[in-house]
């Protein structure tokens, strides 16, 4: 394909926008885009077109995409961790002071008093009923070492703090820029049990969903600051409530705005403001445009959350084609079997699989014709088949 058209769903930065090559063209027709550029928009209840390769998000959470339905079509769904950890980690840092000093209820008064011609005098009356506490030598506690658990890590050794860690997935990247400070514990109880502020990173999951629970409070100190940056279906905010009612949770911060926390005592509040800066959303952008251009142009998977990473470079054969498929014996014979009875030798090869699907890239030394297409499209298990070259 000489030419691929890509649609933004959302407003995207234009930065990112401008670094798109030639070959691809901006349409405003999103059933003939090859590409979806989204950040928030839901995208669920959407009719997909047969046109459509690539979803990229500009930014992390991607609940508002149909992962299973877009792998099931072979389109690769692509997020951007980390381009915009930076700007949530200075949020997280801000709300930890806020919930450590109560900075909000003292310029709330402040306000209240604007008329009081002796609030210079009476601020030093009143300014005892907002004395907080430092957060050095305080004990945090990171759930999730993922590119923003790691740099609020780091931040918080600087200031003085015990950071306790805590991921059993903790990639290798991660972990070369983690402080050789900071305790990695074996068991999320052991954050519970110890830290006095707690932080959550961490994907929304099955298996993480309300993990912040009235179980876990029991287990907390009294007087913990909780805090949520990351989704806030990760907390029971009810029980987060009750806790805070008990005095065993002295704050709660979150990111997330809903009935149950919004003007509660002991809430604070922020209107998802984590990723919301110009330099997050530029890098979000730019990141998303990079990953889909290499995506669309040579068949490369990097940074997907429906399909496994896949990367064989630039292809300098005649051809090169990608096979979206299960994740079930036998399909590689198979795959070669067609390429060797059309009598084409494959120069290169690769495979890599994620839970139930799979994607076999190869290049080849003749193009592909409409015959060895079809017959790959017919092998039972497959769910697309793309002519990258």
């Amino acid at each position: 394909m000489d030419q691929f058209n890509y649609y933004c769903l959302n407003p995207i930065a234009q930065v990112g926008l401008e670094k798109f090559t030639e070959e691809f063209v901006k349409t405003e027709d999103v059933d003939k885009a090859q590409g979806i550029l989204v950040r928030s928009a839901a995208m669920h209840d959407m009719e997909l077109s047969d046109q459509l390769l690539a979803v990229a998000r500009a930014g992390a959470g991607v609940n508002n995409i149909p992962l299973d339905k877009c792998a099931e079509k072979g389109i690769v769904v692509f997020n951007t961790p980390g381009a915009n950890a930076n700007g949530v980690k200075e949020l997280v840092i801000a709300g930890m002071l806020l919930a450590s000093r109560d900075i909000v209820g003292g310029i709330n008064w402040v306000t209240s008093a604007k008329d009081d011609e002796n609030i210079a005098k009476a601020t030093e009356k009143e300014k005892k009923h907002f004395a907080g506490t430092e957060v050095q030598d305080k004990k945090l506690g990171i759930i999730g070492l993922g590119a923003i658990g790691v740099k609020v890590a780091n931040v918080a050794k600087h200031m003085g703090m015990e950071v306790y860690g805590y991921d059993p997935y903790v990639s290798v990247d991660a972990a070369w820029n983690l402080s050789r400070d900071v305790k990695h514990v074996l068991h999320v109880e052991d954050i519970y049990e110890n830290c006095d502020i707690i932080t959550i990173h961490v994907p929304l999951l099955d298996s993480t969903k309300g993990m912040i629970n009235k179980e876990a409070i029991e287990k907390m100190k009294d007087g913990v600051i909780i805090l949520n940056f990351a989704r806030d279906l990760l907390v029971n905010e009810r029980d987060v409530l009750d806790g805070i009612k008990e005095g065993k949770v002295r704050k709660y911060v979150t990111d997330f705005p809903n009935p149950t926390t919004a003007g509660q005592k002991g809430c604070i509040v922020i209107p998802h403001l984590g990723a919301s800066t110009e330099e997050s959303e530029d890098n979000c952008a730019k990141m998303a445009v990079k990953e889909m251009m290499n995506y669309l142009k040579n068949g490369n998977i990097n940074n997907s959350v429906n399909y496994p990473n896949c990367d064989m470079g630039v292809c300098t054969q005649a051809g090169r084609v990608a096979i979206f498929h299960k994740n079930i014996a036998n399909m590689i014979t198979k795959f070669t079997a067609c390429f060797g009875d059309e009598g084409i030798n494959i120069s290169d090869m690769m495979n890599k699989s994620r839970g139930e699907v799979a994607y076999t890239m190869m290049d080849i030394e003749t193009a592909a014709d409409e015959s060895i297409i079809k017959k790959l499209q017919s092998i039972n298990g497959v769910f697309r088949v793309r002519v990258v070259k």
